[in-house]
């Protein structure tokens, strides 16, 4: 890895970046495809550039987090590993490799238990990801998520967990629509900074008349 990494370098990297992202993710099927990233990045630079964050780790950051998910690796450990064997190929400073990783590692929802991100730029690409579940694409993830896992769409019988466990959280069965009362509809009042805020509100208010529509048709009110 350098010592620092340069304008050029930079740009080299970041292509060099989405090549190795989007060919892991290009056969997705479970909403963490090529697209997810291809937004999730999108609006990393958008925040970035609002808030003032470094471009480059940020950036960085967003087209790799989903390398590492542990849905898609054999454990957590291990898509931070591949991660980090790719970076190490990269001519990526050693500072700005550490806190890619780190931003990767502690980003994700993990049942709302997470501590708060320790920098701005994780603090950006977290809203990233997160407002990707937050809105009108967020409400076709879920349903697709939830057919590739087995969950039926809706079960009356099946509450909405209030408290739950990492380990349930992964490995208990659900519904779709239990889906937005255990994460989705909480991720508004989970975002970081005042830019990525904005943007969630709205996209929060459609999921909410979304849901409440939901249920009507369920009932047959409408």
């Amino acid at each position: 890895m350098a010592a620092s990494t340069d304008k050029a370098q930079q740009d080299d990297i970041i292509a060099a970046a989405i090549a190795f992202a989007r060919d892991f993710h290009e056969k997705d099927d479970t909403g963490h495809d090529w697209w997810h990233i291809q937004r999730v990045s999108k609006m990393t630079e958008r925040l970035a550039e609002a808030e003032g964050a470094n471009r480059f780790v940020a950036l960085l950051a967003a087209l790799l987090h989903d390398v590492a998910d542990e849905k898609l690796n054999e454990s957590k450990e291990s898509g931070l590993r591949r991660v980090q064997s790719w970076l190490e190929s990269q001519p990526v400073a050693a500072a700005d490799c550490g806190h890619v990783i780190e931003i990767i590692s502690t980003m994700s929802y993990n049942a709302g238990l997470n501590p708060p991100m320790r920098t701005l730029e994780g603090q950006v690409v977290q809203d990233a990801d997160r407002l990707d579940a937050i809105g009108a694409i967020a409400i076709a993830r879920c349903f697709l998520y939830a057919g590739k896992i087995g969950d039926p769409i809706h079960d009356p019988g099946i509450k909405p967990r209030d408290s739950i466990t990492k380990e349930q959280y992964r490995n208990e069965g659900s519904t779709a629509i239990n889906h937005f009362y255990e994460k989705l509809l909480k991720l508004k009042d989970r975002i970081n900074t005042p830019s990525a805020k904005a943007i969630a509100e709205e996209r929060h208010r459609y999921m909410e008349r979304y849901v409440t529509q939901f249920h009507a048709e369920w009932d047959g009110l409408l």
